[in-house]
Order: structure tokens, then sequence, then C-alpha cells
């Protein structure tokens, strides 16, 4: 992992959680983003591990408002090899790489978690590498949802502007502050779309 001159490890997360919560208006640039960097990550990592790359998050849903940064959701077939070959490719582009948990400081299952920036240091995409089954997966069917639902995608979006107002240097409250919405509707999501279990979700 690449720290800067002096940083250490728990001063980096430290430096990454205060960045700034910015709420936009949705820019439909946002999917020539998206396709352009997963074009980038399958020219430049293994194939052979990669099964599939979704955009989600915010900037997935169409006129909703949402951060600047492009989450993209990319299912691996080993978690373990992903976190041995990938992070030299993609911290020697300058990329953030933290091997993550799910949820709180300790919680398993760990992922992949990388930060691409712009030249002037803004965060562009969120990169979340899991292997199948894992929680994140859940954020394509709130993200299909809210698709669905333009009510409930405005409702999310109001939401986010009042959390973001009171967390504007504080993302890790900013998104503790969303997910009892989140885990609601993705239980709606599930049994609208006719799946099996509800589950959590990350956005």
């Amino acid at each position: 992992m690449i720290l800067t001159r002096g940083e250490s490890l728990k001063e980096k997360i430290a430096r990454v959680v205060r960045e700034h919560v910015e709420i936009c208006p949705y820019d439909p640039a946002w999917p020539g983003m998206f396709a352009a960097e997963k074009a980038h990550l399958l020219a430049c990592l293994p194939r052979d591990l990669i099964l599939q790359v979704e955009h989600y998050g915010s900037t997935a849903v169409p006129g909703l408002d949402a951060k600047p940064v492009v989450d993209m959701l990319v299912l691996v077939r080993d978690l373990e090899m992903i976190r041995e070959k990938v992070p030299p490719v993609l911290e020697a582009q300058g990329y953030d790489y933290f091997w993550r948990p799910t949820s709180g400081d300790h919680t398993p299952p760990f992922y992949a978690w990388f930060i691409k920036r712009n030249p002037q240091g803004q965060r562009t995409h969120h990169i979340h590498m899991v292997e199948s089954g894992f929680p994140q997966c859940q954020g394509l069917v709130f993200r299909d949802y809210l698709r669905e639902f333009p009510e409930t995608a405005r409702a999310y979006a109001r939401l986010k502007r009042k959390l973001a107002a009171a967390h504007p240097g504080d993302r890790v409250a900013y998104t503790r502050e969303k997910t009892g919405f989140i885990r609601h509707h993705t239980q709606k999501a599930r049994a609208y779309f006719g799946l099996d279990t509800p589950g959590p979700d990350s956005d």
C-alpha cells in the first residue's frame, strides 16, 4: 500500500475518511466514466480473475443526485489472488488501496477497495472487488429499485443532501446514517423483484 512520506496506515485511513462529502446534481458523464474505467481495468488486470464489472451506487441511477464518484462493483473469482496480484498494479498507477471489512472495524468478510483520483487529487472512482454472495452485491438490487421508482430515488437524494450538510468532513457518519434507508428499501426491492432472502447493502 502506498503511503505519503511519513504517513502510517492509521493516518492514511483517517485522512481518507475526513475528505469532504459533496452531493452534486446528476451528471450524464458518469456512465461514460464507468465505461472508460471498466475498459481500463479489464486491460491491465488478470482477466481470469474478473467475472463481472457493474456500475452501481447513486451515479448509476439516471437523475439521482450523488457524490461525484463513480462506484464500481467488480465480481472476482478469488479475493486472495486479487489481494496478491492487483494492488501492486493499481497502486503503481496512483490508486489508494485498502483491504477493508464489509462493516464495522474488523467484521469479515474483507474485500479489496480502491480509490482512483484525478490529477487534482479528487476522487473519481471507488472500486469494490468482492466475491459472489458478498453483501455489496445487494447494491445491484438497490440500484435497480431506484431506477424503477424515481420517487424513492428522490427521497434518497434528499436524505443524502441532509446528511452531507450535517457531516461534511465525516464520511463514516455520512455512510452510517444512510444505512437504515438502504436496508429498508433493499428489502422492499428483493420482494419486488421476487428474490429470496433480504440482505444489507453498501452504496
